[in-house]
Parts: structure tokens; C-alpha cells; sequence
């Protein structure tokens, strides 16, 4: 095995792994080959068989991200299969669908943290579920659906963030970030647009090019019904839904913080982590999750 070859590997190991049954191409007996012939495979992806094998063999190595996607879609590669394909081949990480659903076991996840504010965006900042704690932390904001647009746009943003310019600056490079995927989330570009033209300040961050300041590991918070919070902020890729986002906002345990978050909300309204539930029944979530 050619170790400096590791992408040509990769789409062989994954060539033998497909049946031609498996792509709806008729096996003949005595075929000799096993899993996919590469001319099938390069048909599939729409790629000439002369270019399909010079990436196996290793001759060719800079495939776009169309034809990543191309053949990820005809080898049958899941999500991890194919971000790692676009990591052999050097190109940025790629979101795969504008709304991936969030998962009962996510949701689950979600209200296995009574004790903290748990949430999932997308690629473009909107909030897709909570917990019953992040409902309550984020009541006082507006009806804007996404994090950086609370940010932005909500009159009262700068009063709830009292660090209000790192949160800003973080969530503007973590969209900076977003933008800069293979194929960027579809929401993207209308949302900076939108934010470009409704806030002067958004509009300079951006123009500023900097990519410092992601993600910011705290947020420092002045509620209006329990007081000053401090939280470690901690953000995590979704396994299986690369364009969702798990964002967590602790306190260490017995802290005033801590305290202050069992008070927004009392045992008798966390509701129990098995028993998932839909956030769109739950007219507390919509401050921030209403698209």
C-alpha cells in the first residue's frame, strides 16, 4: 500500500465496499472484480474513467468539491466517509442539507442537562432545539431565530451580553468560518446580507476581516429576573449532521451561577431526559428557535 497515496486508498477501499446492486447495476456472472469496476464508479460520479483513475493511482489529487461530492454520492458514503474524503483531497469541510432534523437521542442529550443551557444551531446561526434551561436564559430576548442576529438586532442584546463585543466578534468569525465551507450552509449569504444592511456594527466586524476570537470560551450575562451569570461556553460538532452545532453554557456546581440557573427554572418544569420532546409545542423556545 502506497502510505503517500492515502486518498487513492480510500476510494479503492470504498470502490470494493459497493455492490453493483447496491447502485442499481446489473452483475454479470463471472465478473471478476470485486465491489465496482472504476469505470462504473467514474459514470456515477459523471467523471471521465481516465480521471477517476488517475485520482486512484494517485496521479491526480486535487479533485473540486463537486467531484468530492460526486463521488461520495457513488461510493454511498455516509457523513463521516465523506468529510474525510474532502480532507484527503485538501478541500474545506461541507455542509450536507440546509435542515437536518434534530434527532430524538439529540434532543434527549439536550434534557440530560437540566443543570445547564443546552442548544442546537445550524450552519448559519439559527436555533433548531433547547432545553427547557436555555428557553428560560434566552427568554428575554426578541423573536430573532438566529444567534448572531440576537446579537446584532435585539434592543436589548447589549444590556444581556455584558460582554457584549467578544460575543459578537465570536459569533461573527464563527459565520465568517461557516462561509468559507466548500458549499456554505443556504441560509448563509441571505443572512449576512441582511445583517450588513439592518446593523452598522455587524457591517464593520465583517469588513474587518478578522478571524480571531472563536469560539469565545465564556459568556458573561446579565439576566433580568436572576442577575449577573458567568458561563463557560463550549461548542460541539453533532456526529452524523455536520451543519448542526451543540452549543453548552455551564457554572461550576454550587456556584452563584449555578444557583442562579435552578432558580430560571424550578424541578417541577425540567422535564425528564427520557422522555424527548418537540420544541415547537413549547411556546417558552420561541424567543429564539421561530424561523
Amino acid at each position: 500500500m502506497d502510505h503517500g497515496n492515502r486518498m487513492g486508498d480510500f476510494l479503492r477501499a470504498q470502490r470494493e465496499r459497493v455492490s453493483p446492486e447496491d447502485v442499481g447495476l446489473r452483475s454479470t456472472r463471472g465478473r471478476r472484480v470485486r465491489g465496482l469496476r472504476r469505470e462504473e464508479v467514474a459514470v456515477l460520479a459523471g467523471v471521465s474513467a481516465d480521471y477517476y483513475s488517475r485520482l486512484e493511482q494517485g496521479r491526480e489529487r486535487t479533485p473540486s468539491a463537486q467531484v468530492a461530492d460526486a463521488l461520495s454520492a457513488a461510493l454511498r458514503l455516509g457523513p463521516d466517509g465523506r468529510d474525510f474524503l474532502f480532507r484527503l483531497a485538501q478541500l474545506s469541510p461541507s455542509t450536507l442539507c440546509a435542515d437536518s432534523g434534530v434527532s430524538g437521542e439529540l434532543q434527549q442529550t439536550l434534557d440530560a442537562f437540566p443543570s445547564a443551557a443546552a442548544f442546537v444551531t445550524n450552519a448559519a446561526s439559527r436555533v433548531v432545539a433547547t432545553n427547557t434551561t436555555a428557553a428560560a436564559l434566552f427568554a428575554p430576548l426578541s423573536s430573532e431565530a438566529t444567534i448572531v442576529g440576537a446579537l446584532f438586532l435585539d434592543e436589548g442584546a447589549r444590556r444581556f451580553y455584558v460582554d457584549w463585543e467578544n460575543a459578537a466578534r465570536a459569533e461573527v468569525c464563527s459565520l465568517r468560518l461557516a462561509m468559507s465551507y466548500s458549499h456554505p450552509h443556504p441560509e448563509l449569504a441571505a443572512l449576512v446580507e441582511h445583517l450588513m444592511e439592518a446593523s452598522d456594527p455587524f457591517r464593520a466586524m465583517w469588513n474587518d476581516e478578522n478571524i480571531t476570537g472563536a469560539p469565545a470560551p465564556s459568556r458573561v450575562i446579565e439576566h433580568p429576573e436572576v442577575g449577573l451569570l458567568r458561563l463557560a461556553h463550549q461548542r460541539f460538532n453533532v456526529r452524523g449532521a455536520p451543519d448542526l452545532e451543540l452549543v453548552v453554557l455551564s457554572a461550576p456546581a454550587g456556584s452563584q451561577t449555578a444557583e442562579a440557573l435552578k432558580r430560571l427554572t424550578p424541578e417541577d418544569s425540567v422535564e425528564s431526559p427520557t422522555a424527548p420532546r418537540s420544541h415547537a409545542a413549547d411556546a417558552r423556545l420561541r424567543p429564539l428557535s421561530a424561523v
